[in-house]
């Protein structure tokens, strides 16, 4: 077993405590579900938000999963004029397999970030 990083990224429409919640616990749940992880096997997650968001704190919602012994970071994504509103970053470090080939997750308007790796 090795540690290998996992990306995702999801948008919210509103910036609204429940729907960055919502969106949040979709993207790890998918992410989680697509690397077959278990919380057990999870080293750590940093989350990012761009500048408009600030209702919530993204780890509250993986906090809400049950991911009670996950060490996690929240920092604002660095502002680049012209970029993507409304989006919430995770890079989840976690023990996968030597064999096995991280899934990123992108999903809702964050596709356009990475369509080259994108599993939805």
């Amino acid at each position: 077993m090795r540690i290998k990083a996992i990306r995702g990224a999801i948008t919210v429409e509103k910036n609204t405590r429940q729907e960055i919640l919502d969106n949040t616990k979709r993207l790890l749940s998918a992410i989680i579900d697509k690397n077959s992880l278990r919380y057990e096997d999870i080293v750590s997650v940093i989350f990012t938000a761009t500048k408009d968001l600030d209702a919530v704190y993204p780890a509250v919602a993986a906090r809400e999963m049950g991911m009670t012994q996950v060490p996690l970071m929240c920092c604002q994504e660095m502002y680049v004029e012209g970029s993507l509103e409304k989006c919430i970053r995770v890079l989840i470090h976690a023990y996968l397999d030597d064999d096995r080939v991280p899934h990123h997750v992108y999903l809702e308007k964050a596709i356009n970030l990475r369509p080259d790796i994108a599993q939805t």
